[in-house]
Formats: structure tokens, sequence, C-alpha cells
């Protein structure tokens, strides 16, 4: 079960002027299945994404980075779920153009206006025919208020589908941010086996778009590691269609654009939480969160060895105050100079590790009472700086192997 996460309600996700959404059935890999899904932005929209580090990355990767440095305005987005189309070399390829040609005709743009998705199964020849066949019925259920069937149609192992919606005041003017996402294993950050939509009406020059795409990934969905496996399809594109009344945002540094940021930044988060709290198996949602580190490089290998550890993620799932295992894995994370004498760690409130060895007031009745919550902080304090990170995980439990095992069937 999902871990203090709920399905969205239609009714609170705000539409977007300027996007609509449809969702078809294609039978991809299940009949009766919502499998196929359409983004249609008006002209005049900007757009940008961030995608995998994964060097071994999926066909519909390769294809939407290229249409996105073509310099074509961006029209319409296509996901499918149960096949990634990765692993699948040139034919993988051709089948990914064969969709955004097909797609291209049906809204008369060019090919390159049009960024494809896929997600699920790899090294298995993509189905086009299917989901070039669905693409009538998606475009003809196309409506602005579609997020939350978008967000069914986007799932593969996800229990619950993923989204959430805001408003800020921008320059005297109501703006809207909605966005979906999905992901459940296979994550790690750069960026981890999930896809990310969000959109918002706002006006943003085109220029600074890349660099809010990124800023936004990098405080979000960078941030959060189920298992430790960089995916080959992670994708996610931020979309400003630029219909709110209000003067376009040309700097994140001014008002308008720190205040934008904040509100998408904070649907980002929510949106990769999601993806944490519905991690496959999951029972407990776990905030590590490192302080005092020198560098960000620094805190973020500290914070990454705990959460990507087996030893210690197996530990929260038992309840098992065993927390040796977090200052083992602080210790092999890569510092090569720590003072292992300068390292606290706390448990929630609780006072577990002092200057490096057992805090003579830690009782071990006080961590198993932390350790058998569903949400769970772990705060690890370097004693080398005054700066934090933050990262999201979920522990291991038998129903992770379960799921893995099972995935293909």
């Amino acid at each position: 079960m999902p871990v203090n996460l709920v399905a969205p309600v239609a009714a609170d996700l705000h539409p977007i002027a300027g996007v609509r959404i449809g969702v078809a059935e294609a039978g991809v890999r299940k009949a009766h299945r919502k499998d196929l899904t359409v983004f249609l932005l008006d002209e005049g929209a900007s757009v940008a994404g961030v995608f995998t580090q994964n060097r071994f990355c999926a066909a519909p990767v390769q294809i939407s980075r290229e249409h996105l440095s073509s310099g074509q305005p961006i029209r319409a987005m296509v996901i499918n779920t149960g096949n990634a189309n990765a692993g699948t070399g040139a034919d993988g390829l051709a089948r990914a153009r064969s969709t955004c040609i097909a797609l291209a005709r049906q809204l008369s743009v060019a090919p390159e206006q049009i960024l494809p998705f896929s997600t699920g199964v790899i090294m298995e020849p993509l189905p086009n025919d299917r989901i070039e066949a669905g693409l009538p019925a998606a475009i003809a259920d196309a409506q602005p208020g579609h997020w939350a069937r978008a967000a069914e149609g986007i799932m593969t192992t996800d229990t619950l589908p993923k989204a959430f919606s805001a408003q800020v005041q921008i320059g005297g003017a109501t703006v809207s941010i909605t966005g979906i996402s999905k992901g459940a294993g296979m994550i790690r950050p750069n960026m981890a086996t999930m896809l990310g939509f969000l959109a918002t009406d706002a006006c943003v020059a085109p220029a600074v778009m890349q660099q809010l795409a990124r800023e936004l990934a990098d405080g979000s969905f960078n941030r959060v590691t189920i298992d430790g496996d960089t995916s080959t399809n992670d994708s996610f594109v931020v979309v400003a269609t630029n219909k709110a009344a209000h003067a376009p945002v040309t700097s994140l540094d001014s008002a308008d654009g720190q205040a934008l940021k904040a509100a998408m930044l904070s649907v980002s988060q929510k949106l990769a939480q999601a993806i944490v709290r519905d991690g496959e198996g999951a029972t407990k949602f776990i905030t590590v969160r490192v302080e005092g580190g020198k560098t960000g490089e620094e805190r973020r290998k500290v914070a990454y060895a705990i959460a990507h550890s087996p030893l210690v993620k197996t530990a929260f799932f038992a309840s098992d105050p065993n927390l040796g295992r977090i200052l083992a894995a602080v210790g092999y994370a890569g510092i090569d100079d720590l003072d292992q004498t300068g390292i606290d760690l706390y448990l929630d409130d609780v006072h577990v590790a002092l200057q490096g060895g057992r805090n003579p007031a830690y009782r071990e009745e006080d961590g198993q009472r932390v350790m058998k919550q569903s949400e769970i902080t772990v705060r690890v304090l370097l004693g080398r700086g005054t700066a934090a990170d933050t990262v999201w995980t979920c522990d291991f439990s038998h129903e992770y192997v379960t799921i893995n095992a099972d995935y293909r069937s």
C-alpha cells in the first residue's frame, strides 16, 4: 500500500489554458487499459525537458532531445505505457519516429513538433501500429480537464495515479500549475524510472525554460531514490503556455521568477515524493537530511549512500533500530577526509549518535518507537560546514522482490 498517498480528485486539478489532454486504450500490452495519452499544446507554448543520464537511453528519449533542440515549437506529446521502446536499436528509433509522423499528420504539424515518451518493458519491439491506430481516439478525447485521466493513463506498476495542482499570483494575475508523474520502481536520481509532466499558463521567456526545468528537476525528481537503479526512459517536461495576463518572466532571479519557481517546485516535489510513497512494496517514507557538509556533492554522497543501502532499507522495513548501518553508509559515502568524531545522527527527535559514537542518553526503545512510524526523518550532522541537503526514499520489503520478479508476467 502507498505510504500516506491518496488518488487525486479530478475537480481539484486546475486546467491549464492552452493544454488539452486525451487518453485512449490502444492495447499496447494489455487490452482494456488506459495506455495511450496525448497532450495537445496551443501555438505559442514554451517547452523544456530534462532526461535520464543513463547512457543506454530509450528511443523516445533520443528523439525528444532531438526535437527539443531542433528549434521547432512543440505542439504535442504522445505517451504510451506497456512498452519502453528501449534496447531496440535502429528499429526502435524508426517506430518512435513513425508514431511522431502519424500524430503530426493528424494535427497538421511537423513531426519535429511532437515529443514521444514510452514506459514499460525493455527490449521488446514497440507496437507502434496499435499506438497509431489509437491516436484518433486519444485526440477525440482531449479536454483541458483530463489531468486525472492522464495520471491514470501513464501508470505502470504504480498503485495510484499521481497528480497535484497549485495557483500563485504573478504580476497581479492568478497563474495555475498542474502536473502528473508516474514511477514506482527502478528509481534513483538523474533521473528515476519516471515520467513527469508539469504545465503552467504563466508567461515564461523561452530562454529561461531550460534553466527552470533543470532547477525544478534538481530540487525534486533528482532527490528521490527507491532502489538505486537509473532507468532508460526518465523524462521530465515543463510547459508554459504563456496564456496568463502578466508580463513574461525573463529571469528566475526576479521577484516574479522566484515566486513562480517556488510554486512550481512545490508541485514538483509533491509529484516526486508521491513516486517514493508509491514505491514498489514500500511501507515507509523516509526523509534523509544531511547537514553540515562542506559541499553539495559530499552532502548528496552521504544522503544517497544511506538511501541506497539495502541493509538500511531492510532495517527500516523491519522497524529494527540497527542504526550502525546508517553510520557505516556515511563512512563509505566517499568523503576521504571525513572525521567520524564530528558526526551526529538523529532519528526524528531522537539523538542516536554523538560525536561518532552512541549517545549515552540514547535508549533502544526510543529508536524502536521512531522506526515503527510510517514516516521517518534521518538527520546526519557532518560537522564540516553549514549547508544541508535532502533526499527522499522508502524501505525495502518482501513485496518489492515479488513485484519485480513478476514484472513481465
